[in-house]
């Protein structure tokens, strides 16, 4: 079999082995994962954390669309240098409360992540100051139909050379049609245009990485 035989994709037993080479995840993730799952909390995978926390590495000024339990929050804190900040936006004040509960425990100093409590549009359209960029790195994970528009509003805060990340983009199948889609269904759509879009503007360098529920990564020329 040749080594890039198009038939294997990985299975349980590949990312099992993966974790098992994995540093231990420390006890605020932990205790993040184990309150987010009953309460059908939507965080990213451990795998795609470890990638946002790898990408961080360097970069100084993020910005977060999206912050519900702060659990990618957290792992890019934690992959952040000691002078990296974070400006992180979701309207709901009792999660983000819970959340900075989660980054002191992980010893994370309050000054490092700044909370924006509100929509992210209605923040972006007003120029709130903690939105003022520029950023050199930047994650979506929040409204599927809002992520152009997210997008949009960010490209005048980037930083040259800046990366975008952008989580769900593969949606389980959905947005290839691998697995169907319900007919009411806004989401697979808006973010079928949104990966066609980020991956054919020539503006960015993007892919797709099939981690988690699909990763976009694109670098901004600037």
């Amino acid at each position: 079999m040749a080594k890039d035989d198009q038939t294997w994709i990985p299975e349980p037993t590949d990312l099992e082995w993966i974790e098992s080479l994995a540093a231990p995840l420390p006890p605020a993730l932990a205790a993040i994962e184990r309150e987010a799952e009953p309460e059908g909390i939507p965080i990213v995978s451990r795998d795609a954390g470890r990638v946002l926390q790898v990408l961080v590495a360097g970069r100084r000024r993020v910005v977060e669309v999206g912050t519900a339990y702060g659990f990618s929050t957290l792992w890019m804190a934690l992959g952040l240098p000691a002078d990296g900040t974070i400006v992180t936006i979701d309207p709901d004040d009792a999660r983000t409360d819970l959340a900075r509960a989660w980054w002191r425990d992980a010893g994370i100093p309050d000054d490092r992540i700044t909370v924006v409590n509100r929509k992210a549009l209605e923040a972006f359209a007003d120029d709130d100051p903690a939105l003022a960029g520029p950023f050199d790195f930047v994650f979506i994970d929040a409204l599927k139909p809002e992520y152009g528009r997210y997008l949009e509003a960010l490209m005048s805060r980037l930083a040259p050379g800046a990366l975008i990340a952008a989580d769900n983009v593969l949606w389980s199948g959905r947005a290839s049609g691998a697995r169907p889609a319900e007919a009411s269904d806004r989401n697979t759509e808006a973010l079928r245009s949104f990966d066609a879009a980020v991956l054919g503007d020539p503006r960015f360098k993007a892919t797709i990485l099939p981690v988690g529920d699909g990763l976009l990564i694109a670098s901004w020329g600037g």
